[in-house]
């Protein structure tokens, strides 16, 4: 770890380093790699004292639980599945909107009578019961699942940790049924499996998280404050509107009954009766049709690129983790 610096890790190839450049890239937050797309490090354009460290997600994982980067951008399956004691090591701090997956029980399509986990613990005592082996179960996923099962009651069983295709491990014989990450479940439809009714076991998708092991000195704590912030506004923005209206014969006192109705926030009048405010997006229309009804010929609802508050709620979650 770098000394005085805030290390950001995030994915360093495909679909998820697209989606994680978006990502802080909508917070005004541009991911510079070094010397191009060999090198292995990088800056974040806007904030000072931030190095970007380009890993793999699983990478990540690792180093979050090592305390060798302070945050990255990695899936809730990776830090449930190899972080041991998650929460006392990270924080997942937010959701970022891509990389959705659910981590699934399925079991051959053939078993019309399986339906959820309750009928698998059935099953699996009666396959004991009559051949005197435990249930195969074929996973990369081999902490999650050995909780979920426990939750749930089903015992007997035995894991089979799947190196490749976990979906075909039933068909080639290799175990009874599987747990995997699938995204639309076509590939289970393919091989002849259904996921069970209670069978969704996390609905993982990537997340900003922070580490609990680092080093956090001024330094760091400052550019994650800076960098959360900026997220901050950016997620608060993306589900605002600001909405404005002349209304000149509308008391203030109208006015603030209509704003606790619709959780807006005023903004401010302005002259001859210009009224400002800030809404949440789908309640937008609604404060539309009501600022019309009582007097306003026109009213425009505009996007907003930030909104930034003194109350950071990202940093606020992040500092109480830190002491």
């Amino acid at each position: 770890m770098s000394d005085s610096k805030l290390i950001v890790a995030v994915p360093s190839k495909g679909r998820l380093q697209e989606n994680a450049n978006a990502f802080f890239a909508r917070a005004g937050l541009d991911v510079v790699q070094g010397r191009g797309a060999r090198d292995y490090r990088g800056v974040l354009k806007g904030v000072d004292n931030v190095e970007i460290a380009f890993l793999s997600a699983s990478d990540i994982t690792a180093h979050l639980a090592q305390g060798s980067v302070h945050m990255g951008v990695t899936g809730e399956d990776l830090v449930r599945e190899t972080i041991a004691d998650a929460e006392s090591k990270v924080e997942l701090l937010t959701p970022l909107g891509f990389g959705h997956a659910n981590v699934v029980v399925a079991v051959p399509q053939a078993w019309i009578d399986v339906r959820n986990m309750a009928d698998l613990a059935d099953v699996a005592a009666a396959f004991r019961s009559k051949r005197g082996q435990r249930m195969r179960v074929a996973t990369k996923y081999i902490n999650l699942t050995r909780r979920y099962f426990s939750e749930n009651g089903v015992a007997d069983y035995r894991i089979v940790e799947s190196l490749g295709a976990t979906e075909g491990a039933p068909a080639a014989g290799q175990a009874e049924l599987i747990v995997d990450i699938t995204t639309t479940g076509a590939t289970l439809k393919a091989n002849a499996l259904k996921v069970l009714d209670d069978g969704v076991m996390l609905r993982s998708e990537a997340n900003l998280v922070a580490s609990m092991s680092a080093t956090w000195d001024e330094t760091a704590r400052e550019a994650a404050r800076l960098i959360l912030a900026r997220i901050a506004a950016e997620e608060e923005a993306r589900t605002t509107r600001e909405v404005r209206a002349f209304v000149p014969e509308l008391s203030d006192s109208k006015l603030k009954k209509a704003a606790a109705k619709y959780g807006a926030r005023m903004r401010g009048r302005g002259q001859e009766g210009l009224v400002m405010m800030a809404c949440p997006k789908a309640d937008a229309p609604d404060l539309a049709e009501w600022l019309i009804k009582h007097g306003a010929e026109t009213v425009t609802v505009g996007q907003v690129d930030y909104v930034f508050t003194a109350k950071n709620a990202l940093w606020e979650k992040l500092a109480k983790r830190l002491g």
